[in-house]
C-alpha cells in the first residue's frame, strides 16, 4: 500500500473519528445503559460478541445486565443489544421508523438482489403485498405431499447405508442441506436441482458454498464493517459491485448464476400462464400475481429475480440447519424421542383406520407433542441469531422490565436517538426466562403443552418466537418451513432411532454466521458437521 493510499486511509479515519465524537456530544445519549466493558476503543465489545459461539455472549450478558444492553462498537460508538419483549414488539410494529439501515440493505442485496429482504418503506409494502398470495396457509398445506415424498426419499437413502449391525453414522448437515434445496426447488420453482441424486447443478453448487463463507469475522473485518456503516451509500454500493475481495467476488458469481436461472424460469412460467398451463409452485403464483402492468402493483424484472434469490437464501440452509439441531437434541434426549415416536405411531394408526395411505396437513396440525418439539427446537436453536435495525428518527422504546441506569436512575422506557443501531437478539429473546420460564436454557418441549408461553406475551409469527421475525418483516414463508420441518421430523423419527457419542456431543459448536450451523470444536475449518448414529426402529 503506497504512501498516498496510507495518507488517504489515515485522513478518512481522523475525519470519521471527529464525526463520531461530534455525534456523541450532540444527540440523545444511551451511554447510561449498563453493558460490558469494551475490550478496546478501536473495536469495542464487537470481537467478544461476534467471535464466539452464536449468542454465547448474549446469554452471558443477559444474565448480568438484563434484556437491554449497551454495547460499544468501533471507536467508542454505542449500540443496543435487545431481547426485551415489549421493546421488540414496539420495534417490529412501528412501521419503518425502526428499520434496516440503507447500509445493511445494500449488504443483503449482495445475496438476494432488490427483493423483500433488501427493501424498505413503500417498496417493501408493495413487494410484500404482491408476494403474500403465493405464501398463504392453503398453499403451504397443499405442499405437504411433496415435503413428505422428499422426506421418504431421505429415509430410504439412509436405510441403504445401514451396516451389518443395523446402524450407521450420518453427518446430518450435508444430507439436510441437499434435501432442503431440492425440496424448495420443487415447491417454489418446479425446478429440479437434483442434489439428492448427486447431480451437478451449477446453482446448487454455488449456493452450497455461500453460507460457510460468512462465518466468524476477523478483527480486521469487524473494523471494516464498522467503518462502512459511516461511509456514503454511493461508496458502499461501489465497493459491493467492484471490490476485489474474495467473499464479494464469490457472492457476485453466485448472483449471476441465480439471476440467469431465475430469468429462464420466469420466462417459462410467463409462457405457461399465457398458454393457460400455469402451475401452483410459488414462482408460478408470483408470475400470475405480477400480471398487472401498473408499476404500483407489480414487480420489476430485477425484483422478480430477486424474489427467487431471496426464497433460496432464506429457505434453504435455515431449514436444513434447524433439522440438524432437532436431530442433535433428540439424540441426547431418548425419553423425548420415544414420546415423539409414540405420537407419530398413534397418528399413523388413526390414518390407516380411516382408510388413508398418507398423512395430511390436518394430521400434521393435530400432533401436539410433535409441534411442541418443533417449537422447542426453533426456540433453543434460533438459526438466525440476530437481526439488525436502525432508528430512522428519535424514538422511545417501552420496556417490559425497568432498567437501572449506571447513574442509579430507574427507567421504564428508553429514549433512543436517530441512527442508533439496534441488535435484535433473537436467541436472547428465545431464552428470556420471563417468557419461557426459569429453565429457558434447558431443552424442554413440555413448556409448550400447557399454553403458558402464549399467555406471557405475543410476539413473532409462530410459537411466540423470534426465530422467524415479527410484524411486517416476519418471514413470509414460515408456514412452508414449518410443514417441511414436520414432514422430515415425522418420517425420520418413525423410521430411525438417533443417538450421539457423548464425547462428540460435548464438542458440537453453534457456529455463527448468516445461519447458525453445527460444527465440531477443533474441526471448524471442515465446515458444518454433526455426526448422528442412526438405527432402524422396530416400528412398522
Amino acid at each position: 500500500m503506497g504512501p498516498p493510499i496510507l495518507q488517504s486511509v489515515f485522513a478518512s479515519t481522523v475525519v470519521l473519528t471527529l464525526y463520531i465524537i461530534y455525534r456523541r456530544w450532540t444527540r440523545i445519549s444511551i451511554a447510561d445503559i449498563p453493558g460490558p466493558e469494551p475490550g478496546s476503543f478501536l473495536l469495542g465489545c464487537l470481537p467478544e460478541w461476534s467471535q464466539c459461539e452464536a449468542a454465547a455472549s448474549d446469554f452471558k450478558w443477559q444474565a448480568r445486565f438484563g434484556h437491554v444492553i449497551r454495547l460499544k462498537g468501533i471507536l467508542g460508538t454505542d449500540r443496543l443489544l435487545i431481547s426485551d419483549p415489549k421493546a421488540l414488539h414496539h420495534i417490529y410494529n412501528s412501521g419503518y421508523n425502526l428499520r434496516k439501515s440503507d447500509f445493511r440493505s445494500e449488504l443483503i442485496s449482495i445475496l438476494t438482489g432488490p427483493g423483500l429482504a433488501w427493501s424498505n418503506n413503500e417498496v417493501h409494502r408493495r413487494q410484500r403485498r404482491i408476494n403474500s398470495p403465493a405464501f398463504g396457509t392453503q398453499d403451504a398445506r397443499s405442499y405437504v405431499p411433496i415435503f413428505s415424498a422428499y422426506a421418504n426419499q431421505l429415509s430410504t437413502q439412509w436405510k441403504e447405508i445401514l451396516g451389518a449391525d443395523g446402524s450407521a453414522v450420518v453427518d446430518t448437515p450435508g444430507y439436510f442441506s441437499r434435501y432442503a434445496l431440492d425440496t424448495i426447488g420443487a415447491v417454489a420453482f418446479d425446478y429440479q436441482f437434483g442434489t439428492t441424486d448427486d447431480q451437478e447443478d451449477p446453482l446448487a453448487k454455488a449456493l452450497g458454498s455461500v453460507v460457510p463463507m460468512f462465518a466468524i469475522p476477523t478483527k480486521g473485518a469487524i473494523f471494516a464493517m464498522g467503518v462502512l456503516e459511516f461511509m456514503p451509500l454511493s461508496l458502499v454500493k461501489f465497493l459491493i459491485k467492484y471490490a476485489p475481495f474474495p467473499l464479494l467476488r464469490h457472492t457476485r458469481y453466485v448472483t449471476r448464476i441465480a439471476v440467469g436461472i431465475a430469468k429462464q424460469l420466469v420466462d417459462e412460467k410467463s409462457e405457461a400462464l399465457v398458454a393457460g398451463k400455469g402451475k401452483r409452485d410459488v414462482l408460478s403464483l408470483l408470475v400470475k400475481a405480477n400480471a398487472s402492468e401498473n408499476p404500483r402493483t407489480s414487480l420489476s424484472e430485477a425484483e422478480m429475480y430477486a424474489q427467487m434469490q431471496t426464497i433460496m437464501q432464506a429457505g434453504h440452509e435455515t431449514t436444513a440447519s434447524t433439522m440438524s439441531w432437532a436431530m442433535f437434541e433428540l439424540a441426547q434426549h431418548p425419553k423425548i424421542q420415544r414420546r415423539l415416536r409414540a405420537e407419530i405411531k398413534e397418528t399413523y394408526s388413526a390414518m390407516r383406520a380411516r382408510g388413508d395411505l398418507e398423512l395430511t396437513a390436518a394430521d400434521f396440525d393435530n400432533m401436539p407433542y410433535t409441534i411442541a418439539v418443533m417449537k422447542e427446537t426453533l426456540r433453543f436453536h434460533s438459526v438466525a441469531a440476530w437481526s439488525i435495525r436502525e432508528a430512522a428518527r428519535d424514538e422511545v422504546l417501552p420496556l417490559s422490565t425497568p432498567i437501572v441506569t449506571t447513574s442509579g436512575k430507574t427507567i421504564t422506557e428508553l429514549p433512543i436517538p436517530k441512527n442508533t443501531i439496534l441488535v435484535i437478539s433473537n436467541s436472547g429473546y428465545n431464552r428470556n426466562s420471563d417468557v419461557f420460564g426459569l429453565d429457558s436454557h434447558v431443552f424442554n418441549p413440555e413448556r409448550y403443552l400447557d399454553g403458558t408461553v402464549d399467555q406471557k406475551t405475543r410476539l413473532g409469527v409462530y410459537g411466540n418466537l423470534m426465530t422467524f421475525g415479527s410484524g411486517h418483516r416476519g418471514c413470509i414463508g414460515w408456514r412452508f418451513a414449518i410443514y417441511e420441518f414436520q414432514a422430515f421430523l415425522i418420517e425420520l423419527v418413525k423410521t430411525f432411532e438417533f443417538s450421539i457419542e457423548p464425547s462428540i456431543a460435548a464438542k458440537i459448536l453453534r457456529q455463527p454466521g448468516i445461519v447458525m450451523l453445527p460444527a465440531i470444536a477443533g474441526e471448524v475449518d471442515k465446515g458444518p458437521q454433526l455426526p448422528i448414529t442412526i438405527r432402524e426402529t422396530t416400528y412398522r
